[in-house]
């Protein structure tokens, strides 16, 4: 994939009016059109000739051998990674509209949770997913990494109430032939340390650990380790709802949902699997703070890899304990909804309004 700093200026800019053309239309853009619409100063033939370099790069591909340029999974990476200017008059109208509509919530904290998911749908026109705060006062009994496959691993977790959880994990394939015993036995090591320097800790606690001598000694799998980590701290408790989620019927109005077919899996998560979903969050990037995106395949679970997936933590007395997110097409407008997000984020981490 082409990284943003091999990118020329024009390369970036017409690139990003492509998106840009794409997400408010939801048709394939042609040179012809960026030339029309955009004040780029050169001909469409130059344009024409800066897509096919994008899409030699994975950033734009054609659906069709006679149609104009969609945005990839990595065109949209670097979109939202670099190309996207900060609005405060957005963020600034976003952040009043939220916090205007959350007021009238005030009953209880499961109702302001509730409003808080109806809101975001109907501003974002997307799904809208808010967790449920986690029960602090869980701690881990049991911890245990048992491999399934060559490259899956399952994490089982036992809380101190006996609830037992278990999530499937991608396992990172060594570059260089180690002898699978080697590796089940590193793993074996390795489950061994984590449930004795885990036991008893609360599963708010994970984000606050010191995880370096977990680095120094097992350095082979410290990508695996960070990985289970956000597994660990997404982990649900003791909630017999965990998950509040509305705005199925506005994700369905939108084109590339068009046909009932494309979206069964997606709506049989949503409706039937709701405990798979907590596995969905996870820490948050660095571009934007406390803020997620997961573009496409970068989505753990199989069915929202048609999908973008924006979220964020909320808290309570600095300790993350629920995460609010919007599920979306990639053709998303992401500026938009990032700053629906944060703000819905920073208006349940509020303590004079969020009592739980």
């Amino acid at each position: 994939m082409a990284h943003q700093s091999e990118l020329s200026a024009r390369h970036q800019n017409i690139l990003k009016a492509t998106i840009k053309h794409y997400i408010a239309t939801a048709e394939p853009v042609a040179s012809k059109t960026l030339a029309q619409e955009y004040d780029f100063n050169v001909s469409s033939a130059t344009i024409r000739s800066v897509m096919g370099r994008l899409e030699e790069a994975g950033l734009l591909y054609q659906p069709h051998v006679s149609a104009g340029r969609v945005p990839s999974d990595s065109g949209y990476r670097i979109y939202v990674d670099r190309l996207i200017v900060p609005n405060n008059k957005i963020n600034k109208t976003i952040q009043k509209l939220v916090q205007q509509e959350l007021q009238v919530a005030r009953a209880s904290f499961e109702a302001l949770l509730q409003r808080a998911a109806k809101i975001l749908a109907t501003l974002s026109g997307y799904i809208a997913l808010i967790t449920f705060p986690q029960n602090r006062n869980s701690t881990l009994r049991h911890l245990q990494l048992v491999r399934v496959a060559a490259n899956q691993v399952m994490l089982i977790v036992v809380t101190d109430s006996y609830q037992t959880q278990s999530i499937v994990m991608e396992f990172p394939l060594q570059e260089e032939e180690v002898d699978e015993s080697i590796i089940d036995h590193e793993l074996q090591l390795l489950s061994n340390f984590l449930d004795r320097e885990l036991r008893g800790c609360s599963l708010t606690e994970f984000a606050a650990l010191d995880w370096a001598e977990i680095d120094r000694e097992f350095a082979r799998y410290s990508g695996f380790v960070n990985m289970m980590l956000n597994q660990l701290k997404s982990l649900q408790v003791n909630n017999s709802n965990p998950i509040v989620i509305h705005g199925v019927a506005e994700m369905l109005r939108q084109p590339e949902f068009s046909q009932l077919q494309q979206v069964q899996n997606l709506l049989s998560l949503l409706e039937e699997q709701q405990e798979l979903l907590p596995v969905i969050f996870t820490s948050p990037d660095e571009d934007f703070k406390r803020v997620s995106i997961k573009i496409g395949r970068e989505n753990y679970l199989e069915p929202m890899r048609t999908c973008t997936l924006i979220s964020a933590n909320y808290y309570q007395d600095e300790t993350p304990v629920g995460s609010v997110g919007i599920l979306g097409p990639k053709r998303m407008l992401y500026e938009n909804a990032i700053a629906l997000v944060e703000n819905t984020a920073d208006y349940l981490s509020n303590p004079f309004q969020v009592q739980s």
